[in-house]
């Protein structure tokens, strides 16, 4: 299994880390625009194999995508972060740019990968990589239910008192303020989340969810890197040992849930082909609802990208 990361800032590099120390994948190309950068960061991390115990090997070039060739997945993490008081749709321009050109260069050298996007304003990030790869909707997908799953299970955890470990939700939607958190779906070891904790209480939850990347760059000054680099390497784990996982992922709705022509975060099971299979939940009527508001808002910024002439960067 070769795994290539595209974009070596801490997103990327973080997410080559966690491939690298699950040690199933026998290469990672970390491929960067900055000389130097992620030659240095693969190297750092490959001399880490002897002390955490693993075979993978990091390699690090800079923009050579005759390295990436033959590539089972690519994570797409290229792209600038946001700033405090940028939005999302604010970086579409940009970064479609990059996007745009980063596929290019992965299908002329691995025409049968899997892509999965992480770069920002992610569902739209998405479907510029789709347009661009040309290829089957089940192999472009994006990283961003897994990452607000993951905040929302971290902020029950602390409310509750208990391990996140035997927490278990689903959220839909974009990834953004309209994602659907689903508190009918979210169990504690098979307890329902409303049975534990008290509807006001869930709800600042779910509120603190939604804007859990805009708390970060916040506090930080910049976009997260730890939880998204580990939430993509986790897609990059069930592909490649074709685990069938049941993840929320961002993928191209045909249909399903009555949404058409949309990338929009819904549950799917994830395995060697990619998106296996997408899982049709039973959705009551608010909920339905808020999913079709999200499809809108999104399908509003891809109706951006539309209008645009982008070249490729």
């Amino acid at each position: 299994m070769k795994v290539t990361v595209i974009g070596a800032g801490n997103v990327g590099a973080t997410c080559a880390n966690v491939i690298a120390h699950g040690d199933y994948a026998s290469e990672v190309i970390l491929l960067d625009i900055k000389e130097g950068i992620a030659e240095g960061k693969a190297l750092d991390i490959w001399q880490t194999a002897a002390i955490n115990m693993y075979n993978t090997r990091v390699v690090g070039v800079t923009n050579d995508y005759a390295r990436t060739a033959n590539s089972d997945v690519v994570v797409i993490t290229s792209g600038l972060p946001r700033k405090p008081g940028m939005s999302r749709d604010d970086l579409i321009s940009t970064n479609a740019g990059i996007v745009r050109g980063v596929t290019e260069n992965i299908m002329k050298h691995s025409p049968n990968t899997i892509v999965i996007v992480v770069s920002n304003p992610l569902d739209v990030m998405t479907y510029c990589a789709f347009l661009t790869a040309k290829i089957d909707s089940k192999k472009v997908f994006g990283m961003a239910g897994i990452l607000d799953t993951a905040r929302y299970k971290a902020f029950l955890a602390e409310a509750l008192n208990c391990s996140p470990k035997d927490i278990q939700a689903v959220l839909m939607g974009g990834h953004g303020d309209t994602m659907v958190p689903l508190p009918r779906y979210t169990t504690v070891s098979g307890i329902p989340v409303t049975e534990l904790i008290n509807k006001e209480k869930l709800n600042a939850i779910i509120e603190r969810t939604k804007k859990g990347g805009g708390e970060l760059v916040n506090l930080m000054g910049t976009s997260a890197w730890y939880a998204p680099g580990a939430a993509a390497a986790q897609m990059v784990e069930a592909i490649a040992k074709n685990e069938n996982r049941i993840y929320p992922c961002c993928v191209w709705l045909q249909g399903e849930y009555g949404l058409k022509d949309v990338y929009l975060g819904v549950p799917v099971k994830l395995g060697r082909n990619g998106i296996e299979q997408v899982i049709e939940l039973k959705l009551n009527t608010e909920e339905e609802k808020l999913l079709i508001d999200s499809a809108t808002a999104v399908k509003e910024v891809m109706s951006v990208l539309d209008k645009m002439t982008v070249p490729a960067n």
